[in-house]
């Protein structure tokens, strides 16, 4: 998993409520077999016209905002069906932060899990920050996980709250079965302990 450190870039401004997985990752792109290709499935519908070309009126497609890496989003993004392959294509497509006042607690979970970080603000703040974004201009923005920091283009800053054990994974880029893996020793050392403790369970 890519670590997550201080991340400079764009913030896409999608602001609508209650985005759900399905218009984020739409079910025709759910049939594959590995991860492959979701990239193109992000926000299929809203991203492309019927002819296939892409929409010039969505956010992604334009100028200002191409390459985002950051999306400042609505309330409860992320909500409807639990499907992980939301995060997947907005991992793929280079979103490296999600930025919204809630969202829905498995999609959130999905996020942290698979290196995409997710920060929860006010509702105030978040209406700071979507003004501000939605300006092309001053949409650059500088997510400094370390310092628990989103630092804006006119050089102020807003603080965020994340739980340490999930700083902590993202920082070093560990997904469950990696940070797991770091306390391999305390396992083994444990499961030595337990079994000799136990011999009837061997």
């Amino acid at each position: 998993m890519q670590p997550f450190d201080s991340v400079t870039g764009k913030a896409a401004p999608i602001l609508a409520s209650n985005v759900d997985t399905d218009v984020i990752m739409p079910k025709q792109f759910l049939k594959g077999i590995d991860r492959s290709g979701l990239d193109k499935g992000v926000f299929f519908d809203l991203r492309f016209l019927e002819s296939g070309e892409p929409n010039p009126d969505f956010v992604l497609n334009q100028p200002a905002w191409s390459g985002a890496r950051f999306l400042v989003t609505g309330p409860n993004f992320g909500c409807g069906s639990s499907r992980e392959h939301a995060v997947w294509g907005l991992k793929q497509l280079g979103i490296r932060a999600l930025i919204g006042t809630s969202f829905a607690g498995i999609f959130h979970d999905n996020c942290l899990r698979n290196g995409v970080l997710a920060i929860q603000l006010s509702q105030s703040q978040l209406q700071a920050l979507g003004r501000i974004v939605s300006d092309g201009a001053t949409s650059t923005i500088t997510v400094d996980l370390p310092n628990q920091q989103i630092r804006l283009s006119d050089g102020s800053s807003i603080g965020f709250a994340i739980d340490e054990l999930r700083k902590q994974a993202l920082l070093l880029g560990l997904d469950a079965i990696g940070s797991t893996l770091r306390r391999a020793v305390q396992i083994r050392d444990f499961e030595a302990r337990y079994h000799a403790a136990h011999p009837w369970l061997g």
